[in-house]
């Protein structure tokens, strides 16, 4: 890990964020689910024809050309595993789709998801805290253990930054797989947290 300035502030940022949660109620323990993971959408979740299938739906496809857009295909019974291995469901976005029209269309699908980071809540969460070098995305000030992305320069970010991604093509017939192998390592490198108030440390990165 660097030991940049801006690095320091950025996790001592996503550290105080945890603690404050965890002191809302005093004396009360802090639960949330094992592993929280991130997906992007422009090319992870929601892919182009040539690339990959889109997930089938019951209602008219005219309803989903006005509310919403193609869902790639496997990702309803990804997030479903995820969710019986205790697992938190978030997208996490650098466009500027609204978390209202994002959680929308994903209902759509029947895919319900319990956090959404658009450019919009990335940016207000990192300037408001005086950082200007930020990378385009940093999921530990979301309390994100795992974020999902096409990207190969998200994955660098996360080596500089200290975050974990797990990297799949658009293309990738086995993307699913890919992402449930991602979250057995982020589980077994997670160890018990020491707090009286619960939860779990992991090794970023």
């Amino acid at each position: 890990m660097s030991g940049h300035p801006t690095l320091r502030k950025l996790h001592t940022f996503a550290n105080q964020l945890s603690r404050g949660a965890r002191n809302l109620v005093p004396g009360l323990v802090f639960r949330r689910p094992q592993i929280r993971v991130s997906f992007d959408v422009d090319d992870t979740l929601a892919c182009l024809p040539h690339h990959s299938a889109a997930e089938h739906s019951r209602l008219p496809a005219v309803v989903h050309r006005w509310l919403g857009e193609p869902l790639r295909t496997g990702t309803r019974t990804l997030t479903r595993e995820l969710r019986r291995q205790g697992c938190s469901i978030w997208v996490y976005t650098s466009s500027g789709r609204t978390p209202s029209y994002i959680r929308r269309w994903l209902l759509l699908y029947g895919v319900h998801v319990d956090g959404v980071v658009n450019s919009v809540r990335h940016s207000q969460a990192l300037t408001v805290h005086g950082f200007s070098n930020a990378p385009s995305k940093f999921p530990p000030a979301f309390g994100i253990d795992l974020h999902v992305d096409d990207s190969e320069g998200v994955r660098i970010e996360g080596n500089d930054y200290g975050f974990r991604v797990v990297v799949v093509r658009p293309d990738d017939e086995n993307w699913a797989q890919r992402v449930i192998d991602a979250v057995a390592e982020v589980r077994t490198a997670c160890v018990p947290a020491t707090s009286i108030h619960g939860g779990k440390e992991c090794p970023q990165g």
